[in-house]
């Protein structure tokens, strides 16, 4: 196991090699050609302050002078040395930034990405074992309406009944307003992480629940669980003893996998919400033409999915001794 461990490791390694420097060079050039001219929001308001000598300045000062590949490679450049550049618009290292955001930002997907496995997969348990019944079409009818959601048009519902129709909760921002750093307690955080990660675990439950019910459904289907009906086992027992196992392990590798659709969720519940985190910074730099930002951003995040596709390989190899044997790759 120890070698084909190792033959593992080293293809995903050379897989988020390639991965990365296809995604950052492709970013470079959709940021390069866009519409956005990043020197005028470098500028802001002060724009008709600026005469065009200034404007040669700034570019120069940002190496925006310089042919396309120059850039690139200036910056890939920095990139290998640990450079990841200085924000446009924050003025601030991008590695320093990324760092704060993703405080508030792992907080927030690790509250929704929990909670959305549990219930899924409880929810898929249910309709499997009452498959036919009224609790499992309405099962499969909130599973099937939430899957074509947007996660914004939640955001917004949530927004509007919670917090301004009925006030439980506050509308927006990750701190309450006007409170000093030091004096925002834990349960004022706790209190404006509620909705957005409500509306994440709303949106995230119909994958793993459906697939949750159809698997648990192949399995009670199968030679070994109906001769264990024939022994009298039945109800929560019977999936206790030979269903769990066998639907926990694809649960598992599917959470996992929807780390891509989770991050994508956040950007747009972070903006709905006002939450200080890296999907409300993505918007931005992306607004703003802040490429090293922007390009910092999606290094993370890209690395961010494939560390979590990663890890349920490398559960899925532990927990299923088939996948021992070499054929993991």
């Amino acid at each position: 196991m120890g070698k084909g461990f190792l033959k593992f490791l080293l293809l995903k390694g050379i897989r988020m090699v390639t991965l990365l420097v296809a995604i950052c060079f492709i970013s470079f050039l959709l940021i390069k050609n866009s519409p956005i001219d990043p020197i005028q929001a470098y500028i802001g308001a002060d724009l008709l302050k600026v005469g065009p000598e200034q404007r040669e300045l700034i570019a120069k000062y940002w190496g925006l002078d310089q042919p396309l590949m120059v850039q690139f490679f200036n910056w890939g450049s920095a990139i290998v040395q640990g450079d990841l550049g200085t924000s446009m618009i924050y003025r601030l290292p991008v590695a320093d930034i990324i760092s704060e955001r993703f405080i508030n930002s792992l907080a927030l997907m690790i509250s929704a990405w929990i909670l959305s496995g549990l219930i899924g997969f409880i929810m898929g348990v249910i309709a499997a074992l009452k498959k036919g019944t009224w609790i499992d079409r309405l099962i499969k009818w909130y599973c099937f309406t939430l899957a074509s959601t947007p996660t914004f048009w939640m955001g917004l519902l949530l927004l509007i009944v919670f917090a301004v129709w009925l006030g439980w909760f506050p509308i927006g921002m990750g701190v309450p307003a006007g409170v000093l750093a030091e004096d925002v307690t834990l349960a004022d955080r706790i209190k404006h992480l509620i909705l957005p990660a409500l509306t994440l675990s709303i949106v995230g439950v119909a994958n793993i629940a459906l697939h949750t019910r159809q698997k648990l459904l192949d399995v009670l289907a199968s030679d070994y669980v109906l001769f264990a009906r024939a022994r009298g086992e039945h109800g929560f027992i019977l999936f206790w003893r030979h269903g769990l196992r066998n639907v926990a392990l694809p649960a598992i590798t599917l959470q996992f996998a929807a780390f891509s659709e989770l991050f994508g969720g956040v950007v747009l519940a972070e903006q709905v919400f006002s939450y200080p985190g890296l999907g409300q910074a993505t918007v931005e730099a992306g607004l703003k033409g802040d490429v090293p930002l922007l390009l910092g951003l999606v290094i993370f995040s890209t690395l961010f999915v494939f560390v979590g596709n990663l890890l349920a390989d490398i559960i899925y190899r532990i927990l299923d001794p088939r996948m021992r044997e070499g054929r993991l790759k």
